[in-house]
């Protein structure tokens, strides 16, 4: 599985850390941590922490006051 991105993001939605391992200008990745943010602080923690976002796979877990937030390919099967 190719893994695309990994966040670590804070309750209060703050970006602690990113880390890219595609190209994305500063725009898009300023645009699409702050949808993929607000998607995953949205959620219940009765939801699945699997969702399909854009052509992504983003898979999420709590863990204290922080999220860790990981992009892989959607094309990729697990196996």
């Amino acid at each position: 599985t190719m893994i695309k991105f990994i966040l670590m993001v804070n309750k209060q939605g703050q970006t602690r850390l990113s880390s890219y391992y595609e190209w994305l200008s500063i725009e898009e990745r300023g645009a699409l941590e702050a949808e993929i943010i607000r998607k995953c602080l949205g959620r219940t923690e009765r939801q699945c922490s699997f969702m399909e976002y854009r052509n992504y796979r983003v898979i999420y877990r709590r863990y204290a006051s922080l999220f860790f937030i990981v992009g892989i390919d959607q094309k990729e099967e697990n196996e």
